[in-house]
């Protein structure tokens, strides 16, 4: 997306949950500073890999970042993230327009189990 695109409600959403949790902020500012692969980047950040791919996820998945498959030298597979470029402005008359456009599908980055539970405690307060 350019910057002078607005983005549908969906796309806001996806890029704000993103930026919305430190440990990705900490990721694409570290990012920021030039490409680089996982083992390599949890260390500099001090995270296991599989959280880090967690968070790498959620950052390609809005856009924010891209990661590459590579061969070292060796023959070993590396994955290498790096920052796309992107540019966000955010007023009101955005996020009117934003709003507009949200569908049905809203992100939620609460995990099955935990949804589950909620639902079954709704559930309780509603059939006493």
């Amino acid at each position: 997306m350019s910057a002078i695109e607005t983005p549908t409600g969906d796309e806001l959403l996806k890029v704000l949950t993103a930026l919305g949790n430190p440990h990705r902020l900490r990721i694409v500012a570290a990012l920021a500073q030039g490409r680089n692969y996982v083992s390599r980047l949890a260390r500099e950040i001090g995270m296991s890999r599989p959280l880090l791919h967690m968070h790498l996820q959620r950052l390609e998945a809005a856009g924010l970042v891209v990661g590459t498959l590579e061969l070292s030298d060796s023959g070993k597979a590396m994955k290498f993230f790096e920052v796309s470029p992107f540019a966000y402005a955010l007023t009101p008359q955005i996020v009117t327009e934003a709003a507009r456009t949200l569908t049905d599908q809203q992100p939620d980055e609460k995990a099955p189990s935990e949804r589950a539970r909620n639902e079954k405690e709704s559930t309780q307060w509603t059939s006493s």
